[in-house]
């Protein structure tokens, strides 16, 4: 082979080396915590599929659920690093970077789902997605799950019931502080680790949805379920602005669109198996219904309703007579 004949061939070589690199497509890994069957799971699911439609070639998006790829205690952290694209976190595990998501723990804050959407698509909920800009995070949107409730080992009718008993929460002091309030235990564990510490009893209770105690399985070693809807369980779906700033323009609207049709997808479902799953828990006999009496809610409702005044000077009162002003 001649000098000129194998500098051709390197340089095809090359080339055909450049070209393969500039077709292979975007990975794009979206990682969770949650079962498929959940709300946050068929959206995510939802969401590879529409790109799967409209980017084939350009874009593969890799779901991960149930913790698969990291539990919602590395989420943030892989996700700064680069390791995964996209993820959605509750909105409790923000605390760290922005004081103002803390707002979405309040207790007895939103009347129901409704006000929580109105507040989030406000003018006060669309700037927060903003607020995460500053430590390379970027905010695409809500996603709902629902109202929580509070399931226990032992029939929960007033705050009195719950003290001296252990509960778990996400690591969020607004949570803590909500069961300090009714000198309750607050343990802070990672969602993968509760079936486990309900089922062997190291711990008493833990607050959730509908759909997550449904598809946990958390029913089937809690007697009891308190319907409190004392707060909301909802996520913010981020990526990493240095990957979604880096996307050709016209990738990142298509990927933005899916994602924005996919909530809209999530949220729907979010509606349906919040009275689903609950008629379904109960169906099975295997834990008990606590339906509050006006008189036993207002009880719950004055007992935790001091944390609003702990936490807004960290919040902001504004925001929080924003968010109040939802209900209406």
């Amino acid at each position: 082979m001649t000098f000129r004949t194998r500098a051709l061939t390197a340089a095809l070589t090359l080339a055909l080396g450049i070209s393969s690199a500039i077709a292979a497509p975007i990975e794009l890994k979206f990682s969770h915590v949650v079962a498929d069957n959940t709300p946050k799971g068929q959206m995510a699911n939802h969401f590879k599929k529409l790109v799967d439609e409209r980017l084939k070639g350009q874009v593969e998006v890799k779901v991960y659920p149930s913790s698969q790829l990291f539990g919602d205690g590395k989420e943030l952290e892989a996700m700064l690093l680069g390791d995964v694209q996209m993820i959605a976190p509750s909105l409790s595990k923000f605390q760290k970077y922005t004081d103002q998501l803390q707002i979405f723990d309040l207790p007895f804050l939103f009347n129901d789902m409704a006000a929580v959407d109105r507040f989030q698509q406000g003018k006060e909920g669309q700037a927060m997605l903003g607020s995460l800009e500053k430590y390379g995070l970027v905010g695409l949107g809500y996603l709902h799950n629902g109202m929580k409730q509070i399931s226990a080992s032992n029939p929960l009718k007033t705050p009195a019931d719950a003290k001296g008993k252990k509960f778990r929460i996400q690591t969020s002091d607004v949570l803590a502080a909500q069961f300090e309030a009714i000198h309750a235990v607050p343990v802070k564990k990672p969602f993968a680790e509760v079936f486990t510490l309900l089922q062997t009893k190291a711990i008493d209770g833990q607050e959730n949805t509908w759909s997550n105690i449904y598809s946990q399985k958390f029913f089937e070693v809690q007697p009891y379920i308190t319907e409190t809807n004392h707060g909301v369980l909802d996520y913010l779906i981020v990526t990493n602005a240095e990957f979604w700033n880096g996307l050709p323009d016209n990738v990142r609207s298509e990927l933005k669109k899916a994602l924005d049709e996919s909530v809209t997808f999530g949220n729907k479902i979010a509606a349906e198996k919040d009275s689903e799953d609950k008629t379904a828990i109960f169906a099975s006999g295997k834990s008990q219904l606590i339906t509050l009496t006006d008189a036993e809610r207002n009880q719950w409702v004055e007992a935790m309703k001091p944390v609003w005044k702990q936490f807004e000077g960290a919040i902001g009162k504004e925001l929080i007579d924003a968010a109040v002003a939802a209900n209406q």
